[in-house]
C-alpha cells in the first residue's frame, strides 16, 4: 500500500491519540528500519524500549515461526511448556519466587498492586507509595500509581489510596510509610521521566524502612529490566536489595506484547485462584519468544555489550555537552538508557534528528531520550550522535 494511503485509513478509522509523524515503516533489522519510500532510520530507541535485541532479532524469529506451527494460545487452566520454562529462566536470574503472566507493563503494575494489597489487606495494609515525577502505566491503578499531574488531567477521580513522596528523600519516605502501607513502589530507574537512577544507598535505605513498618517493595523494572544496564535488573547494577515483587515488560517477548510479575513465594501466595487473572497473559507465543530473547542474550553475550557501549555513548554526549555549552543542560545514564535535557524544548531537535534518519524521543519537554537495543555498536552509536549533533546545530 501506499504511504499516503495508510495514513488515510489511521485518520480515518484509529482513534487519534498518538502524535503520529508521517513515516509509515514497512521493515525493521537490527537497528535499523525502513519507510514505505525505501529511507533507512537508525533507530537508538527501538519500540519505545521494546526492542532490547533491535528489530526482528533472528533467534526470536525463528522461535515465533515455529510455536506458530505447533500452538499460538491455550488459555491458563492447562499446562504448556515455554510458560513453565520462562517463569524458570526469569526467577534464576532475578530472586527466588514465582511469576505470573501478562501482556504489558501497564498490566504488570496492575498485578504488582493487587498483589500488594491483597497480601496486606486483612491487616488494613491498602496504602501504596511512589515517587514524585514517576510512570508505571496509563490503566487506573498504574496511573493512580503515576505522580505526573499531566497523565491524570481529565481521568480523575484515581483509585484512591496513594501517595507520592519525592525522589531520592529518604527521610520522607520514613515520614510518609507506617502501619496502612502495602508497598512501596519504585523504579530503580526513571524511564518516561526522563532517566534519573535511584543510588543503591535510596534502594538499600526504602529497603529498610519498608521492613520496619511490614511493607513490601515493588520494583518497576518495566524499561529498565532485562539486560539494559549491563545487568539483568537495573537494581542489580545499582547495588539495591532484591524487591518483594518486581514488574516486567517491554524486552520480555522479543517484540511481542508481554509482561509479567516475578514475586517471593510468600507474598505470590496471596494470589490463589480466582484473584487474579490474564487471558492473553503467558502464551505460548509470547513465551517461545521471551525464551529466545534470553537466549539471545546469553549466547551472543550482549550483556558484555551493554556494559561496552555504555562509555561509549556516555563519552560521546559528554563531548557534545561541552561542544553546546547551554544548549545541552544536563546529561543522564545508567547503561544505555540516556537523557539529555536542552535549555528548551526537545520536539523540534527530535523532529529534525527523524528528518536526518536518525529515531529518538522527546520525553518531558526538555529531554531527548536515548535507548538504544543491546546489539549496538560503536559505529552506530557515533553515527548517531553525529547525527544528533547536526539537529542540534540546525535548530533553535
Amino acid at each position: 500500500m501506499k504511504a499516503a494511503y495508510i495514513r488515510e485509513l489511521f485518520d480515518r478509522y484509529v482513534i487519534g491519540n498518538y502524535r503520529r509523524c508521517g513515516v509509515v515503516f514497512v521493515r525493521g533489522e537490527g537497528c535499523y528500519l525502513w519507510d514505505a519510500e525505501g529511507r533507512r532510520y537508525l533507530d537508538l530507541l527501538p519500540g519505545l524500549g521494546v526492542g532490547a535485541l533491535g528489530h526482528c532479532h533472528p533467534r526470536v524469529v525463528a522461535a515465533i515461526k515455529e510455536q506458530a506451527e505447533r500452538l499460538i494460545h491455550v488459555h491458563n487452566n492447562y499446562y504448556w511448556e515455554s510458560q513453565g520454562l520462562l517463569a524458570r529462566e526469569l526467577v534464576k536470574r532475578a530472586f527466588p519466587g514465582k511469576v505470573f503472566f501478562c501482556n504489558s507493563g501497564a498490566e504488570a503494575m496492575e498485578a504488582a498492586i493487587k498483589l500488594a494489597r491483597r497480601h496486606g489487606w486483612k491487616e488494613g495494609r491498602t496504602e501504596l507509595i511512589s515517587l514524585e515525577n514517576c510512570f508505571h502505566g496509563r490503566t487506573y491503578g498504574a496511573l493512580s500509581a503515576t505522580s505526573q499531574a499531566k497523565f491524570h488531567a481529565g481521568f480523575e477521580p484515581l483509585v484512591p489510596g496513594f501517595r507520592y513522596v519525592p525522589f531520592g528523600d529518604l527521610d520522607a519516605l520514613a515520614k510518609a510509610a507506617g502501619h496502612r502501607t502495602a508497598a512501596i513502589i519504585l523504579e530503580p530507574v526513571q524511564g518516561e521521566g526522563g532517566i534519573f537512577p535511584l543510588t543503591g544507598d535510596y534502594l538499600r535505605g526504602a529497603r529498610k524502612i519498608a521492613d520496619s513498618v511490614g511493607a513490601l517493595v515493588i520494583y518497576d523494572e518495566c524499561q529498565s529490566g532485562l539486560g539494559r544496564t549491563g545487568d539483568w535488573f537495573a537494581y542489580q547494577t545499582l547495588g539495591g536489595p532484591e524487591p518483594d515483587i518486581m514488574a516486567l515488560a517491554k524486552p520480555l517477548g522479543g517484540g511481542l506484547p508481554a509482561g509479567a510479575i516475578i514475586a517471593k513465594e510468600r507474598v505470590a501466595a496471596a494470589f490463589v485462584p480466582g484473584t487474579h487473572g490474564s487471558t492473553f497473559g503467558g502464551n505460548p507465543m509470547a513465551c517461545a519468544a521471551g525464551l529466545a530473547a534470553i537466549e539471545a542474550i546469553e549466547k551472543d553475550r550482549l550483556l558484555d555489550n551493554v556494559r561496552a557501549m555504555t562509555p561509549v555513548l556516555g563519552y560521546g554526549l559528554r563531548r557534545l555537552k561541552e561542544k553546546h555549552a547551554g544548549r545541552i543542560v544536563a546529561l543522564r545514564q545508567c547503561g544505555l538508557m540516556a537523557a539529555v535535557d536542552l535549555n528548551g524544548p526537545s520536539v523540534g531537535v527530535v523532529e529534525r534528528c527523524r528528518e536526518l534518519g536518525l529515531l529518538v524521543n522527546s520525553t518531558h519537554d526538555i529531554t531527548v531520550r536515548f535507548l538504544p537495543a543491546m546489539i549496538v555498536t560503536r559505529e552506530q552509536i557515533e553515527e548517531g550522535l553525529a547525527v544528533f549533533d547536526k539537529a542540534l546545530e540546525t535548530t533553535r
